[in-house]
């Protein structure tokens, strides 16, 4: 829609006015592409001073500017407006926000004397939970406790206050606001998700996934009748959105011509839920609604991924060059290069696509630290130990943030257990153990080979290769399952973290082994382990 702005302003024969500039800007930011970036600078310029001491064009014209990144323009115009409302604060700091520069979005908020909104609630939440410290916390637990009441009903208000707290580490004032919620969006069950896995309690979500399928046929009958409201509505009560789930929904969403809803939805789907599936159905959508730029950054998305897996390094990063030419730069496919080159042992290209993601995006703090992470993995399977140690304790102290412990869940006859590595906790550890030993005798009889370049450490005088990679949290899960009587013929195991290249191999010849199917949901997507000793990945992962 907005790019039929530009095409009626090419046709305009008469002089803009000042309602003319506001749609105009509000038509640039919404699209943000190189047209729109020529078009507004260019009517920016050209707009009569008397205009500019309009709040709301001056207030469309901060915004445009920010979508942008073009901060320190829309800093200057925000000096210039004698009389500044909530609405040009509101701009300001969502902009400072979607800059990822929080500081100045506390510091502005600070300065208003104003009269607080939604947007402005949302907005410093938001800022308070990706900054996440003291003066965050502080800042944001007062704004959250001298909220009016009206604003507690405001479901995106709510959300938004309930991922701060998760990230400050507060889970039980956030799963109070979750049950204070009565009509509950599939965003406030994500940030609930996301906030148990963030502080470990990932054990959590497995309530809400028993339900996971059980709505899905209605979604999609309703869809493909036209009712998409009805669909959505649907959607949005299921408790548990898995992969099968979202399909349906951004399929319905395509097939209705509800492109831009498809792509959106596509962009909150957990990227380890995403299939081929969902892939085909996102461009279908961009397809029927004409989504040209949508379609091009999501497929060299998936194309970027899928060189990576191949280790076609050089065609992945011929891609990422020309996307940037015309696009601002994606995380996701530096983290898909990453990953790739780490499977490849590649350090030279790790170390190149890390120092570049720092350049790029120094506020991700999360993905930079994974980045580390698997940096510091293929030192160690070069067998540079002490090169892996002190570049991961380097950075991340210079990240300020913890990297994660690895866990491993199951449920077992109605209960939750859990495991890290080398565990020893549980009542039964001997048997764990006594049948990790069995099974490394099997498997070696198979003809199965440790490697010793997923050790991330010098070993200790008392261990071995095998008993390091047998301890892997989610080995120790899979055997509890197989002591159980009667042994099971289906296991789900959940980890926090991507499972390694020994675990992913041991898991399939213990399949094997025990004729039974493995299912393993890890940080980046779902394993399905067969009694055959194969995997529904075929090893891409």
């Amino acid at each position: 829609m907005a790019e039929k702005v530009f095409d009626l302003l090419d046709e305009m024969t008469i002089e803009p006015n000042q309602f003319t500039f506001t749609l105009l800007f509000n038509a640039c930011a919404a699209v943000a592409n190189d047209r729109a970036m020529k078009i507004g600078r260019k009517f920016l310029a050209e707009m009569p001073r008397n205009y500019q001491n309009n709040t709301i064009t001056s207030t469309s014209a901060i915004d445009m500017l920010m979508k942008f990144g073009d901060v320190e323009n829309a800093e200057r115009i925000f000096r210039s407006i004698k009389t500044k409302d909530i609405i040009t604060y509101n701009a300001m700091i969502k902009g400072y926000t979607e800059n990822k520069i929080f500081e100045k979005a506390l510091d502005l908020f600070d300065q208003i004397q104003l009269n607080l909104t939604n947007v402005t609630y949302t907005v410093i939440f938001n800022a308070c939970a990706q900054l996440c410290n003291d003066r965050a916390t502080k800042i944001g637990r007062k704004l959250l406790d001298q909220m009016p009441d009206n604003y507690r009903n405001n479901i995106i208000i709510l959300t938004s206050a309930m991922d701060m707290l998760m990230k400050f580490g507060d889970v039980e004032n956030a799963e109070s606001i979750f049950q204070s919620i009565k009509k509950k969006d599939a965003n406030i069950y994500g940030a609930l998700m996301n906030g148990y896995n963030l502080n470990d309690e990932s054990w959590k979500c497995f309530k809400i996934f028993e339900e996971m399928n059980k709505n899905n046929i209605v979604v999609d009958d309703i869809g493909k009748c036209g009712s998409i409201e009805k669909a959505k509505s649907v959607f949005d009560s299921i408790d548990d959105l898995g992969t099968i789930t979202y399909n349906v929904m951004i399929n319905a969403f395509g097939l209705n011509g509800m492109g831009s809803q498809a792509v959106e939805l596509y962009r909150q789907m957990p990227s380890n839920l995403r299939d081929r599936i969902s892939h085909i159905c996102v461009l279908n959508a961009c397809s029927h609604s004409a989504l040209l730029h949508e379609a091009r950054t999501i497929f060299n998305e998936i194309s970027i991924d899928c060189l990576s897996r191949l280790f076609v390094f050089d065609e992945a990063q011929k891609l990422i060059d020309d996307y940037e030419k015309t696009n601002i730069p994606s995380i996701v496919m530096y983290m898909s290069l990453l990953s790739g080159a780490r499977n490849n042992r590649n350090s030279n290209l790790s170390e190149k696509i890390y120092k570049r993601m720092k350049t790029l995006f120094p506020n991700e703090k999360e993905s930079l630290t994974s980045g580390v992470v698997l940096l510091s993995n293929i030192y160690s399977s070069l067998g540079e130990y002490e090169q892996a140690k002190n570049f991961r304790s380097n950075q991340i102290k210079e990240l300020g943030i913890k990297a994660k412990i690895g866990l491993s869940w199951s449920e077992i006859k109605g209960e939750i257990v859990r495991f890290k590595a080398h565990d020893h906790s549980h009542p039964q550890s001997t048997e764990i153990y006594a049948k990790i030993v069995r099974l490394k005798s099997k498997a070696i009889e198979n003809g199965f080979i440790f490697d010793s370049s997923w050790i991330t450490r010098r070993l200790n005088e008392n261990e071995t290769i095998e008993s390091v990679l047998c301890g892997h949290s989610e080995i120790l899960v899979i055997a509890l399952n197989l002591i159980q009587e009667p042994v099971p013929k289906f296991i789900q195991v959940a980890k926090n973290l991507r499972v390694c290249g020994h675990c992913h191999e041991f898991t399939k010849i213990i399949a094997k082994i025990e004729q039974c199917d493995i299912v393993v949901r890890d940080a980046n997507r779902i394993h399905h382990f067969y009694a055959t000793g194969q995997c529904s990945c075929q090893d891409q992962f």
